[in-house]
């Protein structure tokens, strides 16, 4: 075995400051915000390794799609988050992809009783400011806002749609490029800009 890239120098002060920039950008769909990643082992992208050291522990089910399942990744989380890695999209709260041939139809959208027992998907993308124009409209966006990415899955805005109309079940979305992320939340409304 190899030797693990390093997690957070000081996790509970990283962990903070991560989250509240998360919080930040789920409290505002679109705006781009940049951390102070670890380095992530590749494929996995910085930011979206800064989020599953913040977000996924012991008791979180974790599911990554074929292109981030090697061991080196798998090793690193196990080892930094402790979370436990799940087979089936259906059974993780959280999901990393990077293939474009994500199951989005497959992870938990919760139920109206428990909308939160949803999954949250940290995609990885190719860029902000570049790529295609997305309209956002929802909470936390005072008339509209516009996001530009570049490598979003083929078939990303129409599941968004049909995700969007589950509301208040549904998933959330935080898209990662390096060291930025931007939070898509089920309630924003994603349509071509």
């Amino acid at each position: 075995m190899s030797a693990l890239a390093p997690g957070f120098a000081d996790p509970p002060l990283a962990a903070q400051a991560c989250f509240r920039r998360l919080l930040e950008a789920m409290a505002r769909p679109g705006t781009v915000v940049t951390l102070d990643p670890p380095p992530a082992p590749p494929p996995l992208a910085p930011a979206a390794g800064a989020v599953a050291l913040t977000l996924c522990d012991a008791d979180t089910p974790v599911w990554l799609d074929a292109a981030l399942a090697v061991p080196a990744v798998l090793d690193w989380l196990r080892f930094h988050a402790g979370c436990r890695i799940v087979a089936a999209p259906e059974e993780a709260a959280f999901a990393f992809a990077a293939d474009p041939a994500v199951p989005f139809d497959r992870f938990q959208v919760g139920s109206d009783e428990y909308p939160d027992r949803s999954a949250t998907v940290v995609l990885q993308i190719d860029a902000f400011g570049a790529g295609a124009a997305l309209r956002l409209e929802g909470p936390g966006i005072e008339r509209a806002a516009d996001l530009r990415v570049r490598g979003l899955p083929p078939r990303f805005l129409a599941w968004r749609a049909a995700n969007r109309a589950l509301y208040p079940r549904g998933v959330d979305v935080v898209l990662v490029a390096g060291r930025a992320l931007a939070a898509l939340p089920r309630s924003t409304a994603v349509t071509e800009g």
